[in-house]
């Protein structure tokens, strides 16, 4: 089942905010040898960008906020990994589905939510990292992962993440293509016709800003350690930006509206839970 309504990823999956620490999630996820030949081979991130970005979101969303539907995007994610096989760059196989590597690829959110929070957010409790690390399991669980496969605490966890820092990342081709600011990325094709029609206008003057920001989050918003141990650089003078940065976010998007911070299927979530905690609270009921 989803984790709770009102839990730490019921607050923070759907805010916007949100968007802005995934690529780095992504990044750390590719940055396994099998997990970004998988992504090389199979993947539609350079063809389709923006269509995969918008499924994969959805796919995201669904896992906290889909209640009896997260089940099924659990079962379909699996289905269609069970194809992804192959070689990876260093002549050993692999297979999409294979308990460490599909483990890993959900690993890396928890790291990656802990380092966001405290620059977008604000920085856990130790109560809250723990709550967080029990529902990103069973967030593990509704995806097809067992218990076996992941550490079950904190405590087991930080030795696991730093083993695979250590042993296994590399800068795959695909880390490098995700984080490069002069590829021939397409005009974004989704949201209303006239926003689509504007940006394709205006794309050959954004695209290169908007890589070179995208970079610049992915780096900043990865753990250090992580960053090390792929060979990422961050200078203080990044540190100092991305902490700006940081102060003007926290600042303004508490203060949106609802419609502007939330996620459309967080948004509808959240509705619903309010009307259910409305009519719960009714006389006779």
């Amino acid at each position: 089942m989803p984790p709770p309504v009102g839990g730490v990823l019921w607050t923070l999956a759907g805010d916007v905010r949100a968007l802005l620490m995934l690529p780095a999630a992504l990044t750390l996820q590719v940055a396994h040898p099998a997990v970004g030949a998988g992504v090389d081979a199979h993947s539609v991130f350079r063809t389709d960008p923006w269509g995969r970005g918008e499924r994969s979101l959805r796919s995201l969303q669904l896992w906290i906020y889909g209640g009896e539907q997260a089940a099924a995007e659990g079962r379909r994610l699996r289905a269609l990994h069970k194809t992804i096989t192959g070689t990876d760059a260093h002549g050993r196989r692999y297979h999409a589905l294979d308990p460490a590597f599909y483990a890993w690829v959900h690993a890396t959110g928890y790291p990656v939510y802990r380092h966001g929070l405290g620059y977008l957010f604000r920085p856990l409790t130790e109560a809250q990292e723990r709550r967080l690390y029990a529902e990103w399991l069973q967030v593990g669980r509704i995806l097809g992962i067992h218990d076996r496969d992941m550490p079950q605490t904190i405590e087991d966890f930080w030795p696991y993440y730093r083993r695979i820092l250590d042993e296994e990342l590399e800068a795959t081709v695909v880390v490098r293509e995700l984080l490069a600011t002069d590829l021939p990325v397409p005009a974004p094709d989704r949201g209303p016709l006239p926003v689509r029609l504007a940006l394709r206008a205006l794309w050959p003057l954004l695209r290169r800003p908007f890589l070179r920001a995208r970079a610049f989050l992915t780096v900043g918003l990865m753990p250090p350690e992580a960053r090390a141990a792929i060979g990422l650089e961050w200078t203080p003078e990044q540190e100092r930006r991305l902490r700006r940065l940081g102060r003007f976010v926290r600042a303004v998007v508490p203060v949106l509206p609802e419609r502007l911070r939330y996620l459309p299927l967080a948004r509808r979530a959240r509705a619903e839970a309010r009307a259910e905690t409305r009519a719960s609270a009714r006389p006779g009921r």
